[in-house]
């Protein structure tokens, strides 16, 4: 078997049942096979996973053991020779492991290899690609000097700035929404370290992997859509957390270092400092919704379900033709007439317009989108 993908949910049912959906089609033409291991939720997801996918190994757990050690369950069961650690809440193009197996016979050493990623709203999530987080560079990352000087080698190490969100290239980190690599390599490292906190995860892993001689790659020629991106989150608990991370991640792999702690406690109460100076921004509600599909039932849920008006479109190029500009329009596109590909690419078209966006997959009563760029995902049912 070539490539097994593993899945750790936990009470994401709706996200979950749309990334399967992108995922079993983009494993057609690959001997391959999907592995859910679910951390003790409670959302209904393991009455979905027994309706609608009975031929998926499910492995359900009596509690939560957390990211790593969930994980690394899934990947004792795998029998790819490639492993790929993907989130449930993503979707994928129906070429990306096509492309990205492709790309790994032309690379050097490879370890990990990871993709372009995009929120919900179709902006680039920086975390895709990203260098070794020493004190210097995790210092730079909460003081945001990265944002300052996006050029200077000095500062913009974090988030391997080095390379353009387009371009391929070698990078320190990836990013364990998605991670693709070969099984033998993951079992050699030991997996996820299952003493690590929360975000330390998948840079410990990637370091351990560099630290063994291999060469990790950023290929963004594939984009995957993740909607709970590193915009989530951005107050005091993600901030003590990231501190959390980075302490256990250079304890475990530099000397201990006052400097470390000093500065990484300056950088959070200045961040702190500043979100409470900054005004909260204005949510944007739709004012107008534009449905692409050619499915009757849809559109009639939706009229009964929406107190606004509806247009109907058959292709892309129509939403250009409806579109109201001074308005916020909702794009509702089902996945039975535009590809997981097309919507990914339709998505950052529009980025930074008027327009947001949700997918409903193929034989769902729901859209997932987001309705703005900070939004960790919302389910539309019908």
């Amino acid at each position: 078997m070539q490539l097994s993908v593993i899945i750790l949910n936990y009470n994401v049912k709706h996200f979950l049942e749309t990334c399967l959906k992108s995922v079993q089609k983009a494993l057609q033409n690959i001997d391959s096979e999907i592995i859910v291991v679910d951390n003790a939720s409670t959302d209904g997801s393991k009455e979905m996973m027994t309706k609608h996918f009975p031929e998926i190994l499910y492995l359900f757990q009596n509690e939560n053991l957390g990211f790593p050690k969930g994980n690394n369950i899934g990947v004792a069961h795998a029998k790819g020779e490639f492993i790929c650690i993907l989130n449930p809440d993503t979707i994928v193009a129906e070429d990306c492991f096509e492309v990205l197996l492709e790309e790994y016979k032309k690379l050097d050493n490879p370890g990990i290899i990871g993709c372009k990623l995009i929120d919900g709203s179709g902006e680039f999530l920086a975390e895709s690609k990203r260098g070794t987080p020493t004190p210097w560079v995790a210092l730079t990352k909460v003081l945001g000097l990265y944002k300052i000087f996006p050029k200077n080698q000095l500062f913009n190490r974090y988030y391997a700035q080095h390379l353009e969100e387009n371009q391929s290239g070698k990078t320190d980190i990836l990013v364990g929404a998605f991670m693709l690599l070969k099984k033998e390599l993951y079992i050699e490292i030991g997996g996820f370290d299952e003493g690590c906190f929360m975000y330390s995860d998948d840079i410990d892993l990637s370091y351990s992997i560099l630290k063994k001689g291999y060469n990790n790659y950023y290929i963004p020629k594939t984009t995957v859509i993740h909607f709970k991106g590193e915009s989530t989150l951005k107050d005091g608990t993600y901030m003590t957390r990231f501190k959390d991370a980075m302490q256990f991640f250079y304890a475990k792999h530099f000397k201990s270092s006052w400097f470390f702690d000093v500065f990484m406690n300056l950088g959070i109460f200045l961040f702190a400092f500043k979100k409470t100076k900054e005004q909260s921004k204005v949510e944007h509600k739709p004012e107008h919704y534009i449905l692409l599909s050619s499915n009757s039932e849809i559109y009639q849920c939706l009229q009964n379900k929406i107190p606004t008006a509806i247009d109907t479109a058959l292709f892309l190029e129509d939403i250009y033709i409806l579109n109201q500009p001074n308005k916020t329009i909702e794009i509702l596109i089902d996945n039975e007439l535009i590809s997981f590909k097309d919507y990914i690419r339709f998505i950052e078209q529009n980025k930074k317009t008027n327009k947001i966006f949700k997918i409903r997959a193929q034989k769902s009563p729901f859209f997932i989108g987001s309705n703005h760029k900070n939004d960790k995902g919302e389910v539309l049912l019908f």
